[in-house]
Order: structure tokens, then C-alpha cells, then sequence
């Protein structure tokens, strides 16, 4: 029988990359976090971590078992916050992953909202991208993810609602611009990861653009097009989270995001997660991010 405890402390291990960060991130000490990979190992007949010059790291049979705990303790602490969550909203635990901009224009009016009226509810946010973010979802490691797609496809294994579109704009020191009037300017793009949708969105327009500098930090791309640098895309929702002085935001037709939200398993969910996402539907319905975004 493995013990959930020691298997806390592996995936700890494995995430944080060493005994010191996992016992700082678990508030042990560091003896007590090598005692317990050494009962681990003992239970287990494994070699689980090697060291390696002043540190250590997981052997092959150490990773297997740190992504089966990973899932393992992220159920376990999943049936502990719907039991919690049982005798009412008086306690409870919500564990919500989004995109930057999400978590900085709107959960927060949802997060508010959630404090009010459930004072007893904790509220737990982690920024991440919408893949890593679904992911977090099936391991159990969250009970909610704010997620967006540029088509209108989600993953079958996720209960997806559909919150609202998020129109692009091109940033650019002239109103009215569109993407085809521009194939000769300097553009400000994201990094490899983040521009193959602006990328598909210049080929519809009919050419390559021209990529100057990269960025994924809006701050910077915005001071960027404002000393008349180039010009770039961006979302309206971040856009409401930033937006520089002297920019205009020229709307693009036909090239949009469309924001979810993604919860995983059969409903119902738990009392304290149902309660987060009417917060974040009422959130949504005040705020209006769909709309064009504020002026300068």
C-alpha cells in the first residue's frame, strides 16, 4: 500500500526540481522530505532519485511513479474539498487555471463576487496557457479552467460552455487599419508557440508578414507600436487590461478567439465549484468582454 503522504512529497519533488524547494513548498524540513523518499523506495522496492553532484534527480522508475502521485493526490485532494464542500458553502475550495488576460479583466469581478456571497470559499488561481490548463483539469489538479480556441472545436473528454467571443484588434498608430494594408510594415509578434493563428490569419489576408521583433508581454508590444515600430494584434480582452496611450485599435473582421469555460468529470459539480461559475457567468454578463474595449 503506498502511502499518499509520501506520494505528496514525490510530486512535490518532481515538480519544484529539488528537496529544498519541496520542503519549502510543503513546509517540511529537509530531512524529513529524504526520510520520506527513502520509505517511498523501501515500500515501493524502487530506486526512485539518484543523486547527482550536490542535488538529485528522478531515475526513470522515480518519474512514473511522480506523474501517477501528481494524479493520485490531485483526486485525493479533489474528494476532499466535495466533501468539504457537502455540508454547505459555509467552507469549500474552488482551484480555477486561465490565461493572463482572463484572470486579469474578468475572473477577478468573478472572484469578488464568489467572496461576497460565500465568505467561506477559497479561491485558488494559476496563469496558464489553455493547453497546460486542460491538462491541470484531467489530472484533477484544478476544478476549472478559462480557456480559448480560435475554432469552434473543444475536446470531447471536457464539458466546454461557451462564455463569449473575443474580437482581435490591430494595434497601430493610425485608426482604421486592417491586416492586408499592412503586409509591408514591421509586425511585433509572439513567440513561435503563440503566432501560428496570426500567421494563418496573414495567409487569408493574402501574405507573410514581415516579423521584426518578438514579444508575448503586451506592455512591451504596445511601447513598441507607440514609438512606431511596428505594428501587432492582440486580443480585445487584454487589451482591456492594458492600453497604451496614442495606440489605435483597428477591429479585424472574421479573426476572433472564443473563450470557455471548461470543467471536467459528470456533473454535478461541487457546490463550491457551481458556485465560482455563476459568479463568473454573472462576471461575464456585468463586464461585457466581448464589447470594443475602453479608450486610451
Amino acid at each position: 500500500m503506498l502511502d499518499i503522504l509520501r506520494l505528496r512529497v514525490l510530486a512535490a519533488v518532481a515538480s519544484q526540481g529539488s528537496v529544498t524547494k519541496a520542503a519549502k513548498h510543503l513546509n517540511y524540513s529537509q530531512p524529513a522530505v529524504s526520510h520520506h523518499l527513502a520509505r517511498l523506495e523501501a515500500e515501493t522496492g524502487a530506486r526512485l532519485v539518484q543523486r547527482v553532484g550536490r542535488g538529485i534527480r528522478l531515475t526513470p522508475e522515480g518519474e512514473h511513479l511522480a506523474r501517477r502521485a501528481t494524479e493520485i493526490v490531485g483526486r485525493v485532494d479533489t474528494a476532499a474539498a466535495e466533501l468539504s464542500a457537502m455540508v454547505g458553502l459555509r467552507t469549500g475550495r474552488v482551484r480555477v487555471a486561465g490565461f493572463q488576460s482572463a484572470l486579469a479583466a474578468l475572473v477577478p469581478h468573478a472572484a469578488g463576487t464568489l467572496r461576497r456571497e460565500h465568505p467561506g470559499v477559497e479561491l485558488q488561481l494559476v496563469e496558464s496557457h489553455p493547453r497546460v490548463a486542460l491538462d491541470l483539469l484531467r489530472a484533477g489538479q484544478v476544478d476549472v479552467a478559462v480557456v480559448f480556441r480560435y475554432d469552434d472545436t473543444t475536446p470531447d473528454d471536457i464539458r466546454a460552455t461557451h462564455l463569449f467571443d473575443d474580437p482581435m484588434y490591430l494595434l497601430s498608430l493610425e485608426p482604421g487599419q486592417t491586416l492586408a494594408g499592412n503586409r509591408d510594415s514591421d509586425w511585433i509578434a509572439g513567440c513561435e508557440n503563440c503566432r501560428r493563428e496570426f500567421l494563418e490569419a496573414c495567409d487569408r489576408a493574402g501574405f507573410v508578414p514581415p516579423i521584426a521583433y518578438t514579444s508575448d508581454d503586451i506592455i512591451v508590444q504596445q511601447a513598441l507600436v507607440a514609438a512606431g515600430m511596428g505594428v501587432t494584434t492582440m486580443p480585445g480582452l487584454a487589451l482591456r487590461t492594458h492600453h497604451a496611450p496614442g495606440i489605435e485599435a483597428s477591429v479585424l473582421r472574421d479573426f476572433r478567439r472564443h473563450v470557455y469555460l471548461a470543467t471536467y468529470g459528470d456533473p454535478p459539480d461541487p457546490p463550491a465549484t457551481t458556485a465560482f461559475i455563476a459568479a463568473l457567468h454573472q462576471a461575464v454578463q456585468q463586464t461585457r468582454p466581448g464589447d470594443p474595449p475602453p479608450p486610451t
